[in-house]
């Protein structure tokens, strides 16, 4: 058992229960929503957040993981609140957003300075409050490892071998650039199994999800109800042949669904992910596989066991 900091305090692995590891409660572009607040509505986001959270709780989620951190606008006050509203176990990430370059104030630090960062929100709390991350984030996309992300994810697998908190990834499934992540993070000491490669269900490249699989490392199955690099219908066909395949132990699944995002209006989001929510998977996926023979435990694995393993075995592999 391992102690993980959720936004409303220390909650036991053991107590999770079913876990969506990706959700967003809201995704806002930081520049434009402090330069131009009259475009957002705060009262209208956290309504949109909480229908969406109650909907998976009375799904039987217990516990979801927000990877919402620098670069995505995180608040973690506004995330707290919904958790205190909706009785939902909400885990928060440190970490940093970014595909290509550091901002200015953090280009020409260090590893261990950005480091230090993520580390104080671990174990003193984001944004000078008292609530602390439970795991960490970082990032490649279709610009692969560029020298400032290499900064990130090496100062990420530090604060992780300082803490003990796991770490999830944002990749670009298509450039197979969860290897580079896996390299560079076992380069710094980190072990495979404390790492989830996150949209590596953006690909039906079975040789590289079986590499990363065969490396040790978690897949994040995660963006049910949208279409990118797959089309969502094959998503649930995909999860199937992963777990026919003896894989069920090294996935996790979400749908990296935001309560509100800022990229586009609500009305082009229903036009081209008409499926997305966070109870997609509870309606839709789940029934599906259950009905092509898979058996409920093993499912029961993928959203508690698995989950749980991923905290678990973070937290022992530290210096």
């Amino acid at each position: 058992m391992t102690n993980i900091n959720s936004v409303t305090g220390s909650v036991d692995s053991s107590e999770l229960g079913p876990t969506l590891t990706h959700e967003h409660l809201r995704v806002r572009t930081v520049e434009v929503a402090t330069q131009f607040p009259h475009l957002y509505n705060r009262i209208e986001e956290l309504q949109l957040a909480k229908e969406q959270v109650l909907a998976a709780r009375n799904d039987g989620i217990q516990t979801l993981c927000d990877p919402t951190v620098m670069g995505q606008d995180r608040d973690i006050t506004f995330i707290r609140e919904v958790s205190e509203s909706t009785g939902m176990t909400i885990i928060a990430a440190t970490g940093m957003y970014t595909c290509r370059d550091l901002p200015e104030p953090l280009r020409n630090k260090s590893i261990d300075y950005i480091a230090e960062l993520f580390i104080r929100d671990i174990e003193v709390g984001i944004q000078n409050t008292e609530i602390k991350a439970g795991f960490i984030k970082c990032a490649t996309d279709v610009q692969g490892v560029t020298p400032d992300v290499e900064k990130i994810i090496r100062a990420a697998a530090r604060a992780h071998k300082r803490t003990g908190v796991p770490i999830m990834t944002h990749t670009h499934a298509a450039s197979r650039n969860g290897l580079d992540q896996l390299d560079l993070l076992e380069d710094e000491g980190v072990s495979a199994r404390a790492v989830i490669i996150g949209h590596s269900g953006d690909t039906r490249d079975m040789a590289y999800l079986s590499q990363l699989l065969n490396r040790q490392a978690y897949l994040g199955i995660d963006r049910f109800g949208l279409s990118v690099g797959i089309i969502n219908q094959e998503r649930p066909d995909l999860l199937l042949k992963l777990i026919q395949s003896g894989y069920h132990k090294q996935l996790l699944v979400s749908q990296d669904y935001c309560g509100s995002i800022d990229w586009w209006e609500r009305e082009e989001v229903r036009s081209f992910a008409p499926d997305w929510s966070m109870t997609h998977l509870t309606h839709d996926v789940l029934p599906y596989i259950i009905d092509q023979g898979v058996a409920p435990d093993i499912l029961s694995g993928i959203m508690v066991n698995n989950v749980r393993e991923w905290f678990e075995y973070a937290a022992n592999d530290t210096y």
